[in-house]
């Protein structure tokens, strides 16, 4: 091949385009990546999941000094925020994620073409009008927000989730649109650092998909906690001015309208596939009704060629949901067999309690007809979760009512994003609730709420 030749470009360098790229350099094939941004790791780890980790850990902290330690015996004088260092720490993160992105791109002779990319023809990318050849084409160029009419984002009264991470100053009240993950989380932060923080969710619910019971405990511990919610309302309009935002709402349904003042609005109501100037009509890539890239379950696309993963296609809008599609394709491409099961790809929100899940809620079973049994199994009887002063939440395992296999797992609770592994586990290796409840767990640890929901399933549990 020619210097200019790859056996694989791939457009974009997030979580699915970054790792699809190590894992083809792996395999031994030529490798470029294209990326528009100043660094790699895409929106996750510039404007996304890092720094929004980042800013919950760290307000977290800032709320569990001020708060909670004192009910252990720590003893502590007044607490000051320094917003400014928390910004510093969040970016600090943000940039030792992305140069160890660079840095494995160098160890695996991964080419960075740094511009913006596109499909030129068929086999063939330009980046900034410098053409170069590739047997195969991936698109992995993510997501964006998605915005609401007459509502226009300046990143300043009115912000994204981008503009969420870049506040310098805590407002006093914070209106959030949406009540998904994005929203809770961010909503979260600001609430740590003294924010009156109100959730507008179209719905009727706030994180819609996620199991009920789940769904109920969250609302209650974050209504007590002091988040403020708005269920079933839509905002009709948006007004700014030097005191603030002043939001227009109404019932989704229709009805009175009312007026809601905020210093800041945070609009997050989801995202959408980014799919635009990529060249994809230009050699034929087929869409989705709601502007996804059509493949045909290993990832190929219309066209002979050219695959896509991550945000573009159907699917869950999750990094390690690229990730592992990214490694599958990868493989895919290396002439290997792929697999991902995409009912064993967890859902996490990290709020406090954090909110994990995976498989089947008993609402999809039920629309589908599958009969199941339950076993739930409370923090409140966990001996390490009463020496943390972790006591709220619980684990609730579904199983099929016959085989015992295990459908879903959904967790509310201290570490849910971390323990959430073990149910992974079992659903993408096919075991059973007995399986689990069979399985020593050390003591005492959270973990042990697992195998006692387990336990449950089969109405045994030790603990209760």
């Amino acid at each position: 091949m020619s210097e200019k030749s790859y056996d694989v470009i791939i457009i974009g360098g997030g979580p699915g385009g970054y790792v699809c790229a190590i894992r083809c350099a792996q395999l031994g094939l030529k490798v470029a990546c294209v990326e528009k941004r100043s660094t790699l790791g895409g929106t996750c780890l510039n404007v996304g999941c890092i720094p929004s980790k980042a800013l919950l850990s760290a307000s977290h902290k800032y709320e569990e000094v001020g708060k909670d330690v004192e009910k252990m015996g720590v003893k502590i004088g007044k607490i000051d925020l320094d917003l400014k260092a928390m910004m510093a720490h969040k970016n600090n993160v943000v940039a030792d994620n992305t140069k160890g992105i660079e840095f494995l791109f160098r160890k695996n002779k991964i080419d960075w073409l740094k511009g913006w990319g596109s499909i030129s023809a068929k086999g063939e990318v330009t980046v900034d009008k410098v053409k170069y050849k590739a047997k195969h084409i991936v698109i992995a160029s993510g997501s964006d927000v998605v915005s609401l009419p007459n509502i226009e984002i300046d990143e300043k009264q009115i912000v994204s989730s981008t503009g969420a991470l870049e506040l310098s100053k805590v407002p006093k009240k914070l209106t959030v649109i949406g009540g998904g993950v994005i929203g809770l989380e961010l909503g979260q932060v600001w609430m740590r650092l003294g924010a009156e923080v109100t959730i507008i969710e179209y719905l009727d619910r706030i994180l819609p998909g996620m199991d009920n019971d789940v769904v109920k405990e969250a609302q209650k511990v974050l209504s007590k906690q002091g988040m403020k919610f708005k269920l079933g309302s839509k905002v009709v309009s948006a007004s700014k001015s030097r005191a603030g935002v002043e939001l227009s709402i109404e019932p989704a349904a229709g009805g009175k309208i009312e007026k809601i003042k905020s210093d800041v609005v945070l609009v997050a109501i989801g995202r959408k596939p980014y799919t635009e100037k990529l060249g994809l009509d230009k050699v034929g890539v087929e869409l989705d009704e709601r502007g996804r890239i059509k493949t045909d379950g290993k990832f190929k696309t219309s066209v002979d060629g050219v695959y896509a993963i991550g945000d573009v296609i159907e699917g869950a809008m999750l990094a390690h949901k690229a990730e592992d599609e990214g490694v599958v394709l990868a493989e895919i491409l290396a002439g290997q067999s792929g697999h991902i099961n995409y009912d064993a790809i967890p859902g996490i929100v990290y709020t406090h309690p954090e909110i994990a899940s995976v498989g089947k809620t008993e609402e999809q079973l039920k629309e589908a007809g599958i009969k199941y049994k339950v076993g739930k199994f409370p923090y409140m009887a966990n001996g390490r979760a009463r020496a943390m002063n972790e006591t709220g939440g619980f684990v609730k395992i579904i199983a099929h009512e016959k085989t015992d296999r295990v459908l879903g797992v959904h967790i509310i609770g201290a570490e849910a994003g971390t323990m959430i592994a073990e149910a992974v586990l079992a659903i993408e290796a096919e075991l059973s609730s007995e399986d689990i409840a069979r399985t020593c767990h050390a003591h005492p640890t959270l973990n042990e709420i697992v195998k006692e929901a387990a336990l449950a399933v089969d109405n045994r549990a030790l603990h209760i």
